[in-house]
């Protein structure tokens, strides 16, 4: 058994929706804590996965990665690093899930996607195609994320939804925030749907600064460029 494998195969099976039988896991060694994330003890079972091993050999499951709750792992896909697929989450295809991500929830990552760095894919979301989703970005509520998507960064997330495709090369796209005052940088906005050949990234808001007025006559004016260079024209008296 490779040594980077931390788990055995149980008993403890279940068949699902494409008639694959997926094996519960139980630690082999104990798994030291990842950030949030509490470890896992030896003995402790966790999800299900197809195998130990992939087709070419690599380990399923490896490094600090763990697999708990009722969430699986089959087909191609594997976990590593300190990635946790947890809730009933699942993860097939050739899907990667590595570095501190996490996948959880009812949330599905497969075909090419990749979730990688502390992104989190949450909730109902769906991660497939040659998506990717990196950085610290959030995916959650109903969001998908598919085709050549990419997804990075809490805050490229705005109110509503971005939606667009396109056959042409990635496309740099800035979401202009700086007239989001309100816009909240730690909030999971839902219900996305982004697709195509965008790279979606974003701008830090700007924050709105106080307008230099000046009262004449009980009324207050604006005092704008052009009124600062007529004042200076004027002359005592």
């Amino acid at each position: 058994m490779s040594k980077d494998i931390k788990f055995k195969l149980t008993t403890d099976t279940i068949v699902n929706a494409w008639g694959i039988t997926l094996f519960r896991i139980e630690a082999t060694v104990d798994i030291k804590e990842r950030g949030v994330e509490r470890g896992v003890k030896k003995g402790e079972r966790g999800g299900y996965v197809e195998s130990t091993h992939l087709s070419n050999g690599d380990a399923r499951v490896s490094g600090n990665a763990w697999v708990s709750g009722n969430a699986w792992v089959s087909g191609n896909a594997w976990v590593s690093g300190n990635a946790w697929v947890s809730g009933n989450a699942r993860v097939f295809g050739d899907a990667r899930v590595f570095g501190d991500a996490r996948v959880s929830g009812d949330s599905w990552v497969y075909g090419d996607a990749r979730v990688s760095g502390d992104s989190w894919v949450y909730g109902d979301a769906r991660v497939y195609g040659d998506a990717r989703v990196f950085g610290d970005a959030r995916v959650s509520g109903d969001s998908w994320v598919y085709g050549d998507a990419r997804v990075s960064l809490k805050k490229a997330y705005t109110k509503g939804n971005f939606l667009s495709a396109s056959d042409s090369t990635i496309t740099p796209i800035i979401i202009d925030q700086s007239k989001e005052y309100n816009f909240d940088s730690g909030k999971d906005y839902k219900n996305l749907l982004v697709t195509g050949d965008y790279k979606i990234e974003d701008i830090d808001p700007v924050t709105p600064t106080e307008k230099n007025t000046i009262n004449v006559g009980g009324t207050e004016y604006e005092v704008t460029d052009e009124l600062t260079k007529a004042l200076e024209n004027l002359k005592e008296v």
